[in-house]
C-alpha cells in the first residue's frame, strides 16, 4: 500500500504540468469597495461611456461615472485605454456535462435514457472542476446556460457562474427552463428513391408532437388539483411553465417546426424560445407577434436550404433585430466549446448589426431570454458586478484580449490549461 502511494506522489511531482489547473481556485468573496477606473464602458444596452469609472460594493455595481473619487486604500483595476464590457453569457451549452467528447464516456453525463425527462436537472451533473471552464473565462464568458441532451423532452437547464467549488455554488438561476427537441417535419428522400419506410416518418413526428401536447395538458390538469393522491415528478417539474417562471426552449431550425412552437405558446400560454432557428428570419414578424425569442445556432455554418444565400447565417441576426425579435447568439461548435462566442457576434456585426447590438446579443439579450436580466447582462447600478476588461475590441479576434474579469465582485484568476501549455512549450523551444 505504501509503495502505491509513493508511486502516485512521485508521478505528481515528476510532471508538474499534469496538475495543470489545480492552482486555479475560486476567488474569495470581495467585501468592501472595488473600482474599475477610466475605461471605455460598453454597458450592454447600446451605450458606450468613454473614460468612465465603475464603483462596486460587496459584489454589486453602486456607481458609474467619470471622475468618481477613489480612496487610497481600496482595490482598483486600472482600465485606462481599455474596453470594459458586461461578462459574456453563453447559451445552450453542455459545459460541465461533456468533457472529452465521445472518446471518454466516464467524463460525460449529458443525456438520460427515455423520451420524457422533464425532471432531469442538468445542474446536479455539472462538474465545477471542468478544465474547459477556465478557458471560457479567459475569453470573457462568465455565465453559461447548461443544457441536457435527450430525444424528446430533454430536461431542465440551469444558468451557472464560472467561479465555484461545486454545482451548488455555481448555480446562478436554477431550473430556468424545460427543453424539448421538436420532431422533424422534414422528410429526406431515400438515396435509392424507391425505398418505403415501414412507418410513415411524418405521421410519427406528428404523433410525437401530439404526445408532448397531451403531456402538457395532463400536467396542467394535475397542477390544477388542490391535493394529489400521488406525486408525479414529471408534472411537478414543468410547473414553472404554466406561470411563466420557466421558459419552454424548443430546439428546431425549420419554419414548419417553429410554427408548432408558436402553437405551444398559444395553447398553453408558455414563454417560448426557439433554439437553433436558422430559418427564423422567414417568420420573424410572426415570432415577434407571439413574443417568441430565438437563440441562434452556430453562426459559422452553411445555410439550411440549398437555395439560401451562402451568407444567410451571418445576416439572420440583423434581420431578427429589424423585426424586433429578441434574440441571442451562441457558439455550439464542439471544437471551440463556446470560446468563439464573441467572434460569432463580431461576424454578425459585419453583416448588419452595430457592434453594440452584437454585444447585446451575447450579454443583455441572453440575460433577458434566460430570465436573469434583473441581475446581470449589462453594466447598470444595482446589478451584479459581472464585468470583463479587454485591451482591444472584444469582438475582433485580432485584438480581443481579456486582461481582467470580475464575477459578482470577485476578481478571478484568468489562467487556464491553454496558457499553461503555451508557457511550458514556449520555454522548451525558446531560442531554437
Amino acid at each position: 500500500m505504501f509503495q502505491k502511494y509513493l508511486f502516485i506522489i512521485l508521478i505528481i511531482f515528476s510532471f508538474p504540468e499534469a496538475k495543470a489547473q489545480d492552482n486555479i481556485i475560486p476567488a474569495q468573496p470581495y467585501k468592501g469597495i472595488l473600482f474599475i477606473k477610466n475605461g471605455n464602458v460598453h454597458t450592454g444596452n447600446g451605450e458606450v461611456l468613454p473614460n468612465t469609472t465603475i464603483m462596486i460594493r460587496d459584489g454589486k455595481i453602486e456607481k458609474i461615472g467619470a471622475g468618481l473619487p477613489i480612496a487610497a486604500d481600496v482595490k482598483v483595476i486600472d482600465a485606462t485605454g481599455k474596453e470594459v464590457y458586461p461578462g459574456l453569457i453563453l447559451t445552450n451549452s453542455s459545459l460541465g456535462l461533456r468533457e472529452i467528447g465521445s472518446g471518454v464516456r466516464g467524463s460525460n453525463d449529458f443525456r438520460e435514457l427515455g423520451d420524457v425527462n422533464p425532471n432531469v436537472r442538468s445542474i446536479v451533473a455539472y462538474n465545477a472542476d471542468s478544465k474547459i471552464i477556465n478557458t471560457l473565462r479567459s475569453n470573457g464568458i462568465l455565465l453559461v446556460q447548461v443544457v441536457p441532451e435527450g430525444s424528446l423532452i430533454r430536461g431542465t437547464s440551469t444558468v451557472v457562474q464560472l467561479d465555484a467549488w461545486s454545482w451548488e455554488e455555481a448555480a446562478y438561476k436554477t431550473d430556468n427552463g424545460i427543453h424539448i427537441n421538436m420532431p422533424s417535419l422534414f422528410i429526406r428522400p431515400s438515396r435509392s428513391g424507391n425505398e418505403k419506410p415501414e412507418v410513415d416518418p411524418l405521421k410519427k413526428s406528428y404523433d410525437q408532437i401530439e404526445f408532448v401536447k397531451q403531456f402538457f395538458r395532463e400536467a396542467k390538469a394535475y397542477l390544477a388539483e388542490k391535493k394529489h393522491t400521488n406525486t408525479n415528478l414529471k408534472f411537478e417539474a414543468v410547473k414553472g411553465l404554466f406561470d411563466q417562471k420557466q421558459t419552454l426552449y424548443v430546439h428546431t431550425d425549420l419554419v414548419k417546426e417553429m410554427l408548432v412552437a408558436v402553437d405551444f405558446s398559444k395553447e398553453f400560454n408558455f414563454k417560448v424560445c426557439i433554439i437553433g432557428g436558422s430559418e427564423s428570419y422567414k417568420i420573424a414578424p410572426l415570432l415577434k407577434q407571439n413574443n417568441l425569442s430565438v437563440i441562434l445556432g452556430q453562426a459559422h455554418d452553411l445555410p439550411t436550404a440549398d437555395d439560401d444565400d451562402v451568407d444567410q447565417p451571418y445576416k439572420t441576426p440583423a434581420m431578427l433585430k429589424s423585426a424586433g425579435v429578441l434574440f441571442a447568439i451562441t457558439d455550439i461548435d464542439q471544437h471551440t466549446v463556446g470560446r468563439n462566442l464573441m467572434f460569432n457576434a463580431g461576424t454578425a456585426a459585419a453583416y448588419g448589426l452595430t457592434k453594440e447590438d452584437a454585444l447585446q446579443a451575447i450579454t443583455l439579450n441572453a440575460a433577458r431570454i434566460l430570465n436573469i436580466a434583473d441581475r446581470t447582462g449589462s453594466i447598470e447600478i444595482g446589478k451584479d458586478a459581472n464585468i470583463i476588461v479587454s485591451s482591444g475590441d472584444l469582438l475582433d479576434m485580432r485584438s480581443s484580449n481579456v486582461t481582467d474579469a470580475v464575477i459578482q465582485g470577485r476578481i478571478i484568476n484568468l489562467d487556464d490549461k491553454h496558457k499553461q501549455l503555451y508557457r511550458k512549450y514556449a520555454e522548451k523551444y525558446e531560442g531554437k
